[in-house]
């Protein structure tokens, strides 16, 4: 029971950026400001969180750093699949670029906030580690397909045989109370995965985004997304994983 407190009170600690855009998700729902559009509210909110986390010292600024490469990375998956019409952002906003409110980089930037604290507050170990070539390579061709699938075959299936193949033996550690504990590199993917998917109903309903389904009235995110989270989150954690190993060679 008391690694279970202290797993989730860790995992709390992890979360507190992602909570901060929950926090600005809801508080913009309920509360405006004169003059100044919902979505560029919740950016001018995500910007001094992200202050108050490197003032604060919860995050250093390495983890800044890869939070930066999220922005990059999100804002470009996000301005392809608005303009594919996959989901909307319908209100209006000074700060929107191509139909997406540049708040919206701070999400991805969140997950990848999220992997790097619980890597630091956990001491993660990944045993078993594929090489650069494989882990980087499933890494491009995923997000590469988030892309491609829209107007060639969606090859989702292949990638997940793919990865079950290439981490098939990785193993991911943790710690907690000088206690080690362990869990399939794979398993740890699908139930990141599975909690993104429940914060993604959570948003959609603040009205974070919409998909089309949810136009009128809002509803459940079909449960299939759970599967691009999934998807996504590999990208986050070999990204993030590859960057310390070359830091860690550099020292």
């Amino acid at each position: 029971m008391r690694n279970l407190l202290l797993f989730t009170y860790l995992q709390a600690l992890s979360c507190i950026f992602p909570i901060i855009i929950f926090s600005a998700l809801a508080l913009s729902k309920f509360v405006s400001i004169p003059l100044i559009p919902r979505y560029d509210l919740i950016l001018l909110l995500c910007i001094a969180g992200q202050v108050f986390m490197l003032i604060s010292k919860l995050e250093t600024w390495d983890e800044f750093k890869v939070i930066c490469l999220f922005h990059i990375i999100g804002l470009g998956l996000e301005l392809y699949k608005v303009h594919m019409g996959s989901w909307s952002y319908p209100e209006d906003a000074f700060s929107k670029v191509g139909g997406v409110p540049l708040y919206s980089g701070f999400m991805y930037a969140s997950v990848a906030s999220y992997i790097c604290q619980s890597w630091r507050r956990m001491n993660l170990h990944l045993y078993n580690w594929p090489k650069p070539f494989w882990a980087v390579g499933i890494s491009v061709l995923i997000y590469f397909n988030f892309f491609t699938h829209h107007f060639t075959y969606d090859i989702r299936w292949i990638l997940k045989c793919l990865l079950l193949i290439i981490f098939f033996r990785t193993v991911v550690t943790f710690e907690l109370r000088e206690k080690g504990f362990k869990m399939p590199m794979i398993l740890a993917f699908l139930l990141i995965g599975f909690f993104i998917w429940i914060a993604e109903n959570i948003v959609t309903f603040l009205g974070a985004w919409q998909y089309p389904n949810q136009a009128e009235t809002w509803s459940l995110v079909h449960i299939g997304k759970i599967s691009s989270w999934f998807l996504l989150v590999i990208i986050s954690v070999i990204i993030v994983a590859q960057l310390k190993r070359v830091k860690s060679r550099s020292l």
